[in-house]
């Protein structure tokens, strides 16, 4: 069972830059697609980045040009950085990997934008 933990989040003005982390328990090589998803108080789970193996990468609207998503393989890690926060990017951040059909999940890591 692979262990995802997530790290990095905390309380940031607004304009301000975060950097997430998801350290895998595991070699993240063989995982075909890796992202980030957001959750707000009262609103559905939400992918915000995406990355795949063959490092193609895809951005929800309304982070795209802000967050930057990236893995380090050597690291087992997979990154979001996080510029020009605005407060509505407040939300819980979990990282998911998919590998063979089967998705994991972090724990989340807790993101406060003060405006």
């Amino acid at each position: 069972q692979v262990q995802l933990v997530e790290s990095g989040g905390g309380l940031v003005q607004a304009g301000g830059s975060l950097r997430l982390s998801c350290a895998a328990s595991e070699s993240i090589f063989s995982f075909y697609a890796m992202g980030w998803y957001r959750q707000a108080p009262g609103k559905q789970r939400e992918l915000v980045a995406q990355i795949t193996s063959g490092i193609s990468t895809n951005y929800a609207d309304s982070v795209r040009g802000r967050f930057t998503i990236s893995r380090d393989n050597a690291k087992n890690t997979l990154y979001l950085q996080m510029n020009s926060l605005k407060s509505e990017d407040t939300a819980d951040y979990y990282c998911r990997m998919v590998r063979y059909g089967y998705s994991y999940w972090g724990q989340g890591t807790q993101v406060t934008v003060s405006s």
